[in-house]
């Protein structure tokens, strides 16, 4: 029996009082002492529930954000209606050309099966096996050991893959990599990282427009407002500042969930989870950073291209959690 650390997932023996890796208590009541032995199926279930749960924590932002931002300049409640136009416009730029975006930005050219026999025949076997479309195959000219999967919709997907990465692991491990990409794709993680990314956009976008409002241009409208604007117009301030940071937490909280729900789908299209543990194993040891990865780009990837794969430090702004705690799941499945 050991306790699972809510945060990173890692397996703690019952007597720790907090989590080895990430330090979080465990002695609270959403830490449950459960057998080593843990399904797939439990893993996808906890982590979409959890997933959700943090998605509507991001939709209250936007619209609380909106509504005092409303009420201080007298939109009333067009000020929602304005937050989430906002975000509507940026989500269909991502919707429509975000694929295209990321794809050159990573500096990846398209492949087909003359081109690259052995990946076009992993990738049609586990979009069989995940009953999916082919997504489109793309391949990056780096030695650094990466992957990711991008898109709006299963039918229009698409999977990148480094050459350093396809280099060094064997098929078996490298059906581990495709199927973790492939899960993302069924369990809808693209089109899901991309709404959290323009909600959590829109409202960083929203509260540096009111900032700068504010600091460089708002001085007379300041002036002019009394009375219980003067309360509102600190609570605007305080969301105006604070709000940037609970989003971007909770972006990272979900991207690291919808990570371990990936792990355990690409257990579930394998039956071998060895295979995918193996694979991160391998990436561990890499000391390459992926140049063409971005700040905006780093959740998207199998393990976070700006980071050091090693190392042991973790944050409640990580993307991915931590390698050791995925493998050891991998591995008690």
């Amino acid at each position: 029996m050991a306790k699972v650390c809510q945060r990173c997932g890692y397996y703690n023996k019952n007597s720790k009082k907090a989590c080895v890796l990430c330090k979080t208590p465990l002695d609270g009541e959403n830490n449950s002492t459960v057998p080593m032995k843990y399904s797939f199926y439990e893993v996808q279930a906890s982590n979409r529930r959890n997933s959700v749960i943090l998605m509507f924590f991001l939709f209250v932002i936007l619209i609380v954000l909106g509504y005092f931002i409303g009420e201080y300049f007298e939109f009333g409640i067009f000020g929602i209606i304005i937050a989430f136009v906002v975000s509507i416009i940026s989500g269909l730029v991502a919707y429509y050309g975000g694929k295209n975006i990321v794809m050159a930005m990573s500096g990846a050219r398209k492949v087909n099966r003359e081109d690259e026999t052995e990946l076009v025949n992993v990738v049609e076997e586990m979009s069989i096996a995940g009953g999916l479309p082919v997504p489109e195959i793309y391949i990056i000219e780096t030695d650094a050991m990466n992957a990711f999967a991008t898109g709006r919709s299963p039918e229009h997907s698409a999977v990148a893959i480094t050459r350093g990465l396809m280099s060094k692991l064997n098929r078996e491990e490298l059906t581990g990599v495709i199927a973790h990409e492939m899960s993302h794709i069924k369990h809808l993680d693209i089109r899901f990282a991309m709404l959290t990314g323009v909600l959590v956009g829109s409202i960083v976008m929203i509260s540096d427009f009111t900032l700068r409002f504010f600091f460089f241009g708002g001085k007379k409208s300041r002036k002019s407002k009394k009375g219980g604007n003067g309360i509102i117009l600190i609570i605007v301030l305080v969301l105006a500042i604070i709000s940037p940071i609970l989003a971007k937490l909770i972006q990272m909280s979900i991207s690291r969930k919808r990570e371990l729900l990936a792990d355990a789908g690409a257990a579930e299209l394998t039956r071998n989870p060895e295979s995918l543990a193996n694979a991160l194993e391998k990436m561990s040891l890499s000391t390459i950073k992926l140049q063409t990865a971005s700040r905006a780009t780093q959740h998207m990837y199998i393990v976070n291209p700006l980071k050091r794969v090693s190392s042991k430090s973790h944050s409640l702004f990580d993307t991915h959690p931590p390698l050791e705690s995925r493998i050891r799941i991998l591995r008690s499945m």
